[in-house]
């Protein structure tokens, strides 16, 4: 007994140690962010925009961005990202910006906001430079606008065309002895086709057909533009796979060099006509956003609802919309007699029937409101159901709306069930 309550106490005391040291680990590095004063916008500034990063339809607080820079900036929202470089345009302190294209993580639609964005900001005659060590095509995408585009000598440039994975698990299912029992209406609504069938409909690859080749043109189209290279030799140098490395897209011009990280910034400081001595002062867009908090305008008020992630019934959570905080959400503006009208920016691949039924109604009835809606990267199934009601609806060259039908699914696994229970009788 005695040696059980020696090894309890020292455990116990070992937790005890434990909690207090991290207590002061995390106070230390919150205390130190919080004691930081707004981030000073400094003279020459450039400000840096990693595309990389996801730029959420609403502000997110990242608690490992928190630790890693010992700093509260949160990442700012898409619209925050495209305000803030509209703010830039007209910042006497920033000189430029500054893009990291190592990849993109934002969709389509999103993307090209966030390019018209910096095409305006062009207008200043401030630079944007894009430098990466591995360029994707949807980087590119945003970076063929960019003054000058560098590439690491040793690096990757992709030039091989747009196309998608599909994965189907009927075969799989069908081994499992699992059978899916579907019913869906309409050809196109081929969300359930992995577990029906082994390969693509007629149906689902026509509709992937449009939409891929749709935006595959459109980034064809802009690149052309800015670079002065044909559409056809553009499609031309992906189906052959001419564009091998670096030193192949600068050889067909579609970018303007290679350049080792430190060759990239002795540029900058030519630009900013500073010593090659200096340090630039780069100014992340996080810094930029917490450094100008208000970004609202003058006027009227106008309720901003953002509707991201699945459709689901019951209140959901920060990732979905759900149908009761949704309607709770639309009511109480349209009951507001000072906002003056309701936008409603809508990314979500659909969800739940009902739920979307219930805001549906709830939309409608805010039409008296002045209601808008704004499409972002996806509007389909119920995400155009719900915003049908509007007044008006915008969408992006490069959303994918549509696909409205329903389906539901009900597992069959008394097979599977019977042969599991039959091998663990068998042990």
């Amino acid at each position: 007994m005695k040696s059980f309550f020696k090894i309890f106490l020292a455990a116990f005391l070992a937790l005890v140690v434990f909690c207090i040291v991290g207590f002061f680990f995390f106070a230390g590095i919150m205390g130190s962010a919080l004691s930081k004063s707004v981030p000073v916008v400094a003279e020459k500034s450039v400000l840096e925009i990693d595309l990389s990063k996801t730029f959420e339809e609403r502000p997110v607080t990242d608690f490992q961005t928190v630790v890693a820079s010992e700093s509260l900036d949160e990442k700012p929202s898409f619209y925050d990202v495209i305000r803030l470089i509209e703010k830039a345009k007209h910042d006497e302190n920033i000189s430029g910006i500054l893009l990291k294209a190592n990849g993109n993580a934002n969709g389509f639609a999103n993307s090209d906001e966030i390019r018209n964005a910096l095409l305006d900001f062009k207008r200043s005659k401030k630079f944007i430079i894009s430098y990466a060590d591995m360029m994707s095509q949807k980087a590119y995408s945003l970076a063929n606008i960019s003054d000058k585009i560098y590439v690491s000598p040793k690096g990757y440039f992709e030039w091989i065309g747009f196309g998608v994975n599909y994965m189907f698990l009927k075969g799989t299912l069908d081994k499992l002895e699992i059978k899916p029992q579907i019913f869906y209406a309409g050809k196109f609504k081929s969300a359930t086709e992995p577990l029906r069938v082994e390969e693509m409909t007629d149906a689902n690859r026509l509709q992937t057909s449009v939409w891929l080749n749709d935006i595959y043109n459109d980034f064809l189209i802009k690149t052309s533009e800015v670079r002065k290279i044909d559409t056809a030799t553009l499609h031309q140098l992906a189906n052959d796979g001419t564009i091998k490395t670096p030193q192949d897209a600068v050889a067909h011009k579609l970018i303007d060099g290679v350049k080792y990280n430190d060759e990239l910034q002795d540029e900058i400081k030519s630009r900013l006509k500073v010593g090659a001595d200096k340090k630039i002062n780069f100014i992340s867009i996080e810094k930029y956003g917490s450094a100008n908090k208000d970004l609202s305008g003058d006027g009227d008020n106008i309720a901003l609802i953002y509707a991201t992630g699945s459709i689901v019934d019951g209140k959901g959570d920060a990732d979905n919309i759900g149908s009761e905080n949704y309607v709770d959400l639309l009511r109480k503006a349209r009951l507001d007699k000072s906002i003056k009208a309701i936008v409603v920016r809508v990314n979500s691949g659909g969800g739940s029937a009902l739920a979307s039924e219930n805001i549906w109604r709830e939309m409608l009835l805010a039409k008296k409101q002045n209601l808008m809606v704004s499409f972002g990267d996806v509007a389909a199934s119920g995400g155009y159901y719900i915003s049908a009601a509007a007044d008006s609806i915008f969408a992006s060259k490069n959303t994918i709306t549509g696909s409205i039908g329903v389906f539901g699914v009900v597992p069959d696994m008394s097979t599977f069930l019977r042969i599991s229970w039959v091998l663990r009788s068998m042990v």
